[in-house]
Formats: C-alpha cells, structure tokens, sequence
C-alpha cells in the first residue's frame, strides 16, 4: 500500500499510467468486452485487470489520470446498439466518477460499438474490469498536468 494512491491501483497498471503520454487513449471495460484480444494489438501488447466495477476502477484511475482538455473525445462510452442516446445505470454512476475528478460536469461523447472496437485497438492499453452490467466500456485520453507557478 502507498500513501495518497487508492488501493485499486496496482502495479502493472501504476506503471502503464505512468508511461503514458499526452493523447494516449486508456480502454476501461467489462467482463464482456473482447479485452484480450484487443489488448494485444495496443501499445502496451498485454491486458490490465481490476477486479472491481467499472465506477470504482474509473474512479481509481481518474484519481491520477489527467483527461485531455485539448480534444471533445477525452471520455468516451460505448453506445448503445440502437439506441446511442440511451445511458445505461452503469454510463451514468461512470459519469459521475469523471465529473467529481475533474471537479465540474465534463462530457463523456458516445461511439458506436464497432467503432469503439478499433478506437480500442489503437490505445495505449486496456484494463478489464468485473463489471457485468452491459456497456460498461469507456476510453480516457490521456491529458497533461501543468508546471508548478
């Protein structure tokens, strides 16, 4: 345990966080999500796991993880098939965890699942979660922290 990280946060992904740069996408999802798989073709070749519910693992990681303020696409859900207004329960408690870490309502944009698929394929790495409630997969942009005044 380290002082100030939450707990969730676990080595092998303190680590990914870290050698992340400015406009790497992270891929947060379930249980059913093609993970690993996807998670081969990333930057990072190998899948992360958090055994916990997408809300508290996006909350985990947002407690360290800057979104990008230079893009509209920083947070991410999957749509919805046929519905891609529609935001599941488990969309919406996510989407509460990112507007409290950033402190201000902040938009999470949709993408059709396909979409989401190849957008995956091409992040920097993929955390699974336990979270069995459908659609609970998100990308987060990775942002930059600025200098001290």
């Amino acid at each position: 345990m380290l002082k100030g990280i939450n707990h969730l946060l676990n080595a092998d992904v303190l680590q990914v966080l870290r050698a992340m740069g400015h406009g790497d996408d992270l891929i947060i999802a379930d249980t059913n999500f093609p993970s690993d798989s996807v998670a081969q073709q990333t930057v990072h070749g190998r899948l992360l796991r958090i055994d916990r519910s997408a809300p508290e693992v996006v909350e985990a990681v947002l407690s360290v993880y800057p979104l990008d303020t230079f893009v509209d696409d920083a947070a991410a859900r999957m749509e919805v098939v046929g519905s891609p207004d529609e935001m599941p329960t488990v969309q919406q408690e996510v989407q509460a965890k990112i507007d409290v870490a950033n402190g201000a309502p902040w938009p999470m944009i949709s993408i059709e699942r396909y979409a989401f698929y190849e957008r995956a394929k091409q992040a920097y790495a993929v955390i699974q979660t336990h979270e069995r409630r459908f659609y609970g997969c998100f990308a987060f942009r990775k942002g930059v922290i600025p200098p001290e005044e």
